[in-house]
């Protein structure tokens, strides 16, 4: 069970200490507690982030082939230079020089904007500063929309058509909702 809310309270009585949570839906409530097994559960609570939706990830390769094409450059290339200039998406790491270059492999894995640059040493002996930067699949909703603006730019300069400005704007609010 996922939901949003912002209403909790806490009960302590003989049993222990509780912590109560508003739902919105009461047969949902009511099914879910009704339906409980005596096995264990996990229960994580943190704040809501609206993340980006799908059709901004859509839009934003369909624009980044057009500029790939214009340009003659590598799509992957493309998104990887905007992933750096978004800002507040990246880490600075001291990683051990000996481990650098593993480190970087593994950054990688995650996908094709999880990229890492070296800044140079560190203050600590040994080791190397690295900015590792997140890929858009983890972005929120405001990382993504900067994402979203950086590409549109591009293509204007380069005279491809772009969704309206009324167009960007209800794409970047209409956000899928997950958390």
């Amino acid at each position: 069970m996922e939901f949003q809310t912002t209403k909790f309270k806490w009960v302590m009585n003989a049993e222990g200490c509780w912590i109560t949570i508003q739902h919105p839906d009461r047969n949902a409530v009511q099914e879910f507690v009704l339906s409980q097994e005596d096995k264990p559960y996990t229960v994580k609570i943190e704040p809501y982030k609206k993340k980006r939706s799908l059709d901004s990830n859509s839009y934003y390769w369909t624009l980044a082939g057009k500029l790939s094409a214009k340009l003659k450059i590598p799509n992957v290339d493309i998104y990887r230079q905007h992933i750096k200039d978004i800002g507040d998406n990246y880490e600075i790491l001291p990683i051990r020089n000996d481990a650098v270059e593993k480190f970087t492999q593994a950054w990688g894995k995650n996908g094709i904007g999880w990229i890492t640059n070296i800044i140079g040493e560190s203050k600590l002996k040994g080791y190397t500063n690295i900015m590792a930067y997140y890929g858009s699949s983890i972005y929120t909703s405001d990382q993504m929309a900067r994402l979203i603006d950086l590409i549109v730019n591009d293509c204007k300069e380069q005279g491809i058509e772009t969704m309206t400005p009324v167009e960007l704007e209800r794409m970047k609010g209409e956000w899928n909702g997950r958390t």
